[in-house]
């Protein structure tokens, strides 16, 4: 008798199947190039919006800029990539998934392409707010796509690979940077780190021949009459939801973006770093931040969503303290604890794309998910001008602390939200 096993309908995945990649093989041929295009485009996203932070230096040397006007560069592009993400949520449930992932990528890549050509500060301002728009939307385009793809079981760790995305992407960024401004002048370093914004351009290749959207999910969308309404998820019992999400989102990401925007201008200022020796201060970082994501991915299956986030809430709030307030001199340490702080303050992450996505019905899950990751992340971007301010007299290390209350937000948001683990999508 033959002991052979065959997959689940629609999955590739094996009855009892427990191997570290089954994940992996539930989602199916199809999955699986949605995982990849979502992949890429989150960590080209990711590779965009690390193109100004890496050459926020010679930016504000080349237009005589101050912190506070150099902060606002990454304001702007935060808060307007909460109307990217909103319009591109609502454009997900409307036209479909695949579709939004595509106007997302040409978006992102074009004006960051753009900014590279800016004469003053203005008009970067202005390239860099419209990069925004197409930023804004792809996390929650691609992260609700492979959602659709992905089984309840596995859908925690899934999610988190597409997020560990934005470390590969940022690891990128470093190592382009890194030979850029080693081998060119600074005054045109950093427009050249721009211009590289195009490497998205071959993503959308792949994804126009490759990807299509969740055969289910799609059928579900079409067949109803509230796809993509606003209103849905501003009304009734979705509305507390929606409420306690975009809280949820706003202290996660204000923490993050803050640590994002000012730590290799802290390392380059208060820490005395070159550019090149930054980078490896950068490595520790990402590297923490690659294996949080998966590891983040694991314990929002095991633990459940809101237990993962609150964990590496308490825990991100304690790495910055310790990381902004070492000796001066102390350098090799810094080096040390960068690995459990990009740990950290990545592993939160890993769970909002699967925790989003069961929080909301199909018809505007893209919607809801675009609407509440993006207000978040558009209110919490305050917080990096703050610390542009504050830094002033509280240097940037002192100003970095500022962080910290971002993370307590998100373990009160966490109290009204319900725990969704296992939650099959309807």
């Amino acid at each position: 008798m033959s002991t052979t096993q065959t997959p689940r309908s629609g999955t590739g995945e094996l009855p009892g199947d427990t191997g570290a990649f089954a994940w992996l093989r539930a989602l199916g041929p199809r999955g699986r190039r949605a995982f990849a295009g979502a992949f890429g485009g989150y960590a080209l996203d990711s590779y965009d919006f690390f193109t100004l932070p890496l050459s926020m230096v010679a930016v504000a040397a080349y237009f005589g800029l101050d912190k506070g006007q150099t902060g606002l560069l990454t304001t702007v592009t935060l808060v307007v990539s909460a109307v990217g993400g909103a319009l591109a949520g609502i454009l997900a449930d409307r036209v479909g998934r695949v579709r939004a992932l595509l106007v997302t990528v040409v978006t992102y890549a074009l004006f960051t392409v753009l900014c590279g050509f800016a004469p003053n500060y203005e008009t970067l301002m202005v390239f860099r707010a419209l990069q925004g728009l197409g930023f804004g939307g792809e996390w929650a385009v691609g992260a609700i796509l492979v959602a659709e793809y992905a089984t309840a079981r596995h859908r925690g760790r899934t999610l988190g690979g597409v997020q560990s995305a934005w470390a590969a992407g940022w690891a990128l960024a470093v190592v382009v940077a890194t030979l850029v401004f080693r081998f060119v002048d600074a005054d045109t370093a950093w427009r050249i780190m721009f211009w590289t914004g195009a490497l998205p351009a071959l993503l959308v290749l792949y994804v126009r021949r490759h990807v299509e959207d969740a055969p289910q999910a799609a059928a579900l969308r079409r067949a109803s009459a509230d796809r993509g309404s606003l209103r849905t998820v501003l009304r009734g019992p979705l509305l507390r939801t929606t409420l306690l999400a975009v809280l949820l989102s706003t202290g996660v990401q204000g923490g993050y973006y803050t640590l994002a925007t000012w730590v290799p201008t802290f390392l380059k200022t208060e820490r005395g770093l070159t550019v090149v020796g930054t980078g490896g201060y950068l490595a520790f970082l990402i590297s923490g931040a690659f294996l949080g994501y998966l590891t983040g991915g694991l314990l929002t299956d095991r633990l459940g969503r809101k237990k993962n986030i609150a964990l590496f809430a308490v825990l991100s709030a304690a790495a910055v303290l310790a990381y902004t307030h070492l000796p001066p001199g102390a350098n090799d340490l810094l080096l040390v604890l960068g690995f459990p702080l990009g740990f950290c303050m990545s592993a939160i992450f890993s769970g909002f794309g699967s925790f989003l996505a069961e929080l909301y019905p199909t018809a505007v899950r893209g919607t809801g998910q675009g609407l509440t990751y993006n207000t978040g992340r558009a209110v919490g971007a305050v917080f990096p001008t703050l610390v542009g301010f504050l830094a002033e007299s509280w240097g940037v290390g002192g100003a970095l602390v500022f962080g910290a209350v971002g993370y307590g937000l998100a373990v009160l948001a966490l109290l009204g939200l319900p725990e969704t683990r296992g939650r099959e999508l309807t």
